[in-house]
């Protein structure tokens, strides 16, 4: 992944809501919203659908974290977008992904990350951050551009056609049934979340 300050920079004027949250608090350039988020502390918010709790919450994860600059992307007109992406968790990834690789009899479990894109450049406002993974996703097995706010059921859909359109139809995963991936990877978010604490 790449350095935020290798984003187009821009002036922040008030105009969208997340613009003058940023302009409110005295952030006015774009790369410093970006360094706001990403120095904010990884968290799961209350609500992965209301981003703008990040603010109020003083965390974020990589949801709620890229929701929020690439709304003030498209508020600012800078070329930018939210892409997600579904990377193979194994334990050099992530500490305890091996019990669960060895419980369901999986190569890997298919997990989401998400990042932001500009041209070339993909940007992770969470790498660096406490966020349970051992090094950063470089890479990954489906990307796809969303919306910033993409809500939690469209990312989750987005999830299950990858797995069945793309990532089952590769040859680890040949005779492994959809459900035992989907058993694998609750297991896995539970073990994202243990591991900040």
């Amino acid at each position: 992944m790449d350095s935020y300050t290798l984003l187009p920079d821009r002036e922040i004027r008030p105009g969208g809501p997340v613009s003058n949250r940023f302009v409110s608090m005295e952030i006015v350039r774009f790369v410093d919203a970006c360094r706001y988020v990403h120095e904010l502390p990884y968290g799961y918010n209350a609500n992965r659908d209301e981003p703008m709790l990040l603010f109020s919450e003083q965390k974020g994860s990589c949801t709620t974290k890229h929701a929020i600059i690439a709304t003030l992307a498209d508020e600012l007109s800078i070329s930018l977008g939210k892409v997600i992406g579904v990377y193979a968790m194994t334990e050099d990834i992530v500490a305890g992904a091996a019990a669960i690789l060895e419980k369901y009899e999986l190569p890997y479990v298919p997990m989401v990350h998400c990042f932001l894109q500009s041209g070339d450049i993909r940007v992770d406002l969470t790498q660096g951050n406490r966020n349970g993974k051992r090094r950063p996703i470089d890479a990954f097995l489906f990307t796809r551009a969303v919306a910033p706010a993409i809500s939690e059921r469209d990312e989750y859909r987005l999830y299950r056609k990858a797995l069945t359109d793309h990532i089952l139809r590769r040859d680890e995963f040949s005779g492994i049934p959809l459900l035992r991936v989907l058993k694998g990877r609750e297991e896995g978010i539970t073990l994202l979340k243990a591991n900040i604490r």
